[in-house]
């Protein structure tokens, strides 16, 4: 009965109230002028909320993971669409995963990730990234993959700063981003940790169409804000 009523504490309703409440933990970032983005599909419906509780600029960024030989929601890895990778190499050793067939499987999520993005974006340019302050937000991070991969991306981009968000978070997780980013922000981190799924009352499949509608409704012009004082960064701890 405990542990049933500490996740019944711990859930949201849907996305969106999870983009709700992860907006006021960030909300110290709102005077830099942030650019969220969110990893879709169900990651950039809690950024779009996120988006508009900071009134910040939003977009996508895009992740595949690379899916275990005969288990497609076991994450190896995950890759971007300009390449960046990141792999589990711990379970690629364990599944005796063959480096052909990893190779082969990146190549696949690549094409994959490009097709998306071009679809999700249409003709409009990623905005820049370069000396803004940048969140990147999942709806859940289980293994963490698809926001590492994310983060080796953005760094390419110099951002000034960059923060990984979830409404919740394995440890794991947690421990992989906290020294590849400049703060991680979440607000749950159970252990054990279930199913994402498991923490939203609401947690229905996302289609592309619906991360289109969002960055319809949320992408703006980006104008380089007013220099500002800085804030300190809110590290949070499991």
């Amino acid at each position: 009965m405990q542990d049933h009523d500490r996740l019944e504490r711990m859930r949201f309703r849907d996305r969106r109230d999870a983009g709700r409440h992860l907006a006021a933990r960030l909300e110290p970032y709102s005077i830099h002028h942030p650019l969220v983005l969110g990893i879709p599909r169900g990651g950039a419906i809690v950024a779009a909320e996120v988006a508009r509780w900071m009134d910040a600029d939003f977009d996508v960024a895009v992740a595949r993971k690379l899916q275990a030989p005969g288990a497609p929601e076991l994450a190896l890895g995950a890759v971007t669409p300009d390449g960046a990778r990141y792999v589990n190499h711990a379970l690629v050793s364990m599944l005796l995963v063959p480096e052909r067939y990893l190779e082969a499987e990146t190549v696949r999520q690549i094409a994959t990730a490009k097709l998306r993005s071009r679809f999700l974006r249409g003709a409009d340019a990623a905005p820049p990234v370069e000396g803004r302050t940048v969140v990147i937000v999942d709806d859940g991070l289980a293994t963490g993959a698809t926001m590492l991969a994310a983060v080796r991306s953005l760094h390419a981009h110099h951002p000034a700063r960059l923060i990984a968000a979830a409404p919740v978070a394995s440890a794991d997780a947690h421990d992989l981003l906290v020294d590849v980013v400049d703060d991680v922000i979440c607000l749950h981190c159970p252990s054990p940790f279930l199913a994402v799924g498991m923490y939203y009352q609401q947690f229905d499949p996302v289609d592309d169409e619906e991360v289109r509608i969002a960055l319809a409704a949320r992408r703006r012009p980006y104008t380089a804000p007013h220099a500002s004082a800085d804030t300190h960064a809110c590290h949070w701890r499991s």
